[in-house]
Parts: structure tokens; C-alpha cells; sequence
């Protein structure tokens, strides 16, 4: 009789988070650590809660995105997770910016996917002013042509830059925080956790709608993820990816290996929780680390990637389309 009741309060405790969060109540942060901390056995009460809130907010559609890799390695940069850094030793293949013709070309391939976000995404530290025309030209073309959201990810902005990619038409900037602000320099050392904010606050002060997200699994402690989650939530990000670390052998984190898709779906609650009106996107890592249980994703997640990632192998579009069809969702149209 103990224990029954004992399950009925941990029950009514989740179902209690998702009532705070769909009347605009704040979590606090020890009812996300709570989430975070949970024993794998309240793994589905926890994901029913968090659908109670993504069903208010977002229904059963989920939004698509597609990534293309505009400019590959040659990045100074020294993230940790990235197989593009200057410090990975990796195989990726090295280009520049790709031509406006082939970044247009993936954007009419990603309306056939059913895309509703194209994400334009370069390597490097910020783009140089003849890779800024390159995509604003790419950019203006494929919103003359093609109903469908551009995304752009070019790294650290000057404010005339981010005005000018608003005025091409691009609707999103993705600038990841990834950790939290006392976990990052043991992430990088080349920038700093306050120029990502920056970066962010500047895309969102030309107007463009900020994208910012985490990539868990860097080794951090339960305490910096909900910093990070709540972070979020203070930029005000409209759209939050959650990576989880896909160890890339060559990369300074190649050891790490301490997610489990139990973890994985416990995360993604946390930030339904902690940020309930936002898109929150299962992202990068989820086939390698969700695995069997991805589609337990979309309980909490109304957004992810299809297709490849930058240097990463994804989940074929079909497959995405059948998952999602097979739990009773519907893609999102873009409705610009």
C-alpha cells in the first residue's frame, strides 16, 4: 500500500510540473533537477507530463529541418565536440563556402523531404564579407522562389551583418550556448560563453528569431544542464536544439560516452518543462544515443532534423516520415 501511494505522488508530481508550465508558471530549479535526477522506472510518467505540455502548445505536429553543410572544417576554432575544429583530427572534407547555385539546389531537395527550416550552416569563427553576399544572395533567391524558413548558422555577427541577413529574408540565427557559462571553458578556449550570448542577442536585436540550444553529454554535472536550460529560457531562445555529444573519434571529447536514452528523453523533458512555449528540436546525436527509443522523443520534442547533420550521418527523411506517422503525428507545413 506504500509503495502504491508513493507511485500515485510521484505521478501527480510530474503531472503537477506539466499544470505549472502550461499555466505559465516558472519551474524552479529544483523541480527540474527532480527531472533530470529521476529513476528510470518514472522515465514515462515523465514523458506523459512533458506531452501534456507539448500537446497544449504545439499539438501532435512536428516541425522539419534540414541542415546544410555550407563551408566544412577550416574553422579556427577549438570546440571540443566539433570533428571541424583546427584541434580534431578528422577526416572531414575541407571546402569553402559553397556556390549560391548549390546552396539554392539543397533548399528546393529540402521541400521535397517536406522541410519547413532550411539551416544554412558554415564552420569558422563569423563570416568574411564575400561569404556574407554569398549566402544573402542564396537567401534572396530561394525566398523569392520557395515557401519555406531559412535558418542561418555562420558564427559570431557583427550587428550591420545581422541586419543585412534580415533584410536578405533570413527568419532564424542559431548561435548554441551548448553548456553552461561554468562549464565552457572546459569546451573552448577561443571564444567565450558572453560572445555566444552576444551573438544571440544581436541576431535578435536585427529581428531575426533566435535559435540557440545545448549539446549534452560534455561532461557536465546535472546542476550546469539546468543552468543551461534555464539560460535558455532567459535569452528567450524560440527555438532550443538539444544535441546530445555523438563522440567523434579525433575530437578532444572522442572518450566521453555517458548518455543512455533514458537520460536522453529525461533532458528533453527538462527543457519542455523549463521552457514550455518553445520549439524544442531533438537534434544532432539523437539516432546514436535515443537509438530504439527516438520516437519516445517527440512526447517532449515537436522539432527535429532530418537528413544528414554537418559532419555526421543521419536518420533517412523516410524513416523520420514513417516514425512520425507511426506514433500518430503530422509534419508541420511552413506557414510563412
Amino acid at each position: 500500500m506504500g509503495k502504491k501511494m508513493s507511485m500515485m505522488m510521484v505521478e501527480q508530481d510530474w503531472l503537477g510540473l506539466a499544470r505549472k508550465a502550461i499555466a505559465g508558471e516558472p519551474i524552479t530549479r529544483e523541480e527540474a533537477l527532480r527531472v533530470i535526477r529521476a529513476d528510470d522506472d518514472e522515465v514515462l510518467a515523465i514523458m506523459d507530463a512533458a506531452f501534456r505540455v507539448r500537446k497544449h502548445f504545439y499539438g501532435k505536429k512536428v516541425k522539419l529541418n534540414l541542415i546544410i553543410n555550407a563551408k566544412s572544417g577550416l574553422c579556427p576554432e577549438d570546440c571540443g565536440y566539433c570533428s571541424q575544429s583546427r584541434v580534431a583530427d578528422t577526416p572531414v572534407t575541407k571546402y569553402p563556402l559553397l556556390e549560391k547555385n548549390v546552396l539554392v539546389d539543397g533548399a528546393r531537395k529540402a521541400m521535397e523531404m517536406q522541410v519547413g527550416t532550411y539551416c544554412i550552416v558554415a564552420s569558422g569563427r563569423g563570416p568574411t564579407n564575400r561569404e556574407l553576399n554569398q549566402v544573402i544572395e542564396a537567401v534572396e533567391e530561394i525566398k523569392s522562389t520557395m515557401p519555406m524558413k531559412i535558418c542561418a548558422c555562420l558564427g559570431i555577427l557583427s550587428e550591420e551583418q545581422a541586419k543585412r541577413l534580415k533584410k536578405a529574408g533570413v527568419d532564424r540565427y542559431n548561435h548554441n550556448l551548448n553548456t553552461s557559462a561554468d562549464h565552457y571553458s572546459h569546451i573552448t578556449s577561443t571564444h567565450t560563453y558572453e560572445d555566444r550570448i552576444e551573438t544571440v542577442e544581436t541576431a535578435k536585436y536585427a529581428g531575426m528569431s533566435p535559435c540557440s540550444g545545448v549539446i549534452i553529454g560534455m561532461g557536465e554535472s546535472d546542476e550546469q544542464l539546468v543552468d543551461v536550460a534555464f539560460a535558455l529560457r532567459d535569452i528567450d531562445a524560440d527555438s532550443i536544439p538539444v544535441n546530445f555529444l555523438n563522440a567523434i573519434p579525433g575530437t578532444p571529447l572522442e572518450k566521453l560516452s555517458n548518455l543512455d536514452p533514458r537520460r536522453c528523453l529525461k533532458a528533453l523533458a527538462l527543457f519542455r518543462f523549463v521552457c514550455p512555449t518553445k520549439e524544442i528540436r531533438a537534434s544532432g546525436g539523437r539516432e546514436v544515443n535515443l537509438r530504439s527509443l527516438q520516437v519516445l522523443a517527440l512526447y517532449a520534442a515537436n522539432s527535429v532534423f532530418v537528413g544528414d547533420y554537418l559532419t555526421t550521418e543521419g536518420q533517412e527523411a523516410s524513416a523520420d516520415h514513417a516514425m512520425i506517422e507511426d506514433i500518430g503525428f503530422e509534419i508541420e507545413r511552413c506557414a510563412l
